[in-house]
């Protein structure tokens, strides 16, 4: 089973705490969260990435700028903007990406 990588990008502690333990109740699923997002582009060049999860709190450049970074990446990096909606919606957005990891 593929390991899906995730890095959580929010403004709300509890928020990405909260989405990092959703994540990681799926096996396979590991998450880093980042509140800063100038640590964000650095860690994306140093470390697999599979999915960005664009939380709550960030300004609408950083958005559009990550997005673009993300796209530009030698990886596949895949970027969901999340919001809320519970761990059903999540998986979903998730399983929308790559649906041959869907059980």
């Amino acid at each position: 089973m593929k390991t899906l990588q995730f890095l959580v990008i929010g403004k709300n502690q509890e928020i990405l705490d909260t989405l990092k333990r959703i994540i990681e109740n799926n096996e396979g699923w590991k998450a880093e969260i980042q509140s800063d997002e100038n640590i964000c582009y650095n860690y994306l060049k140093e470390n697999q990435v599979d999915i960005v999860l664009l939380s709550s709190g960030l300004e609408e450049q950083f958005e559009k700028d990550i997005k673009v970074f993300c796209e530009n990446l030698d990886q596949d990096v895949k970027v969901i903007d999340h919001y809320g909606g519970g761990s059903g919606l999540l998986k979903n957005e998730v399983y929308a990406l790559f649906p041959n990891l869907q059980p």
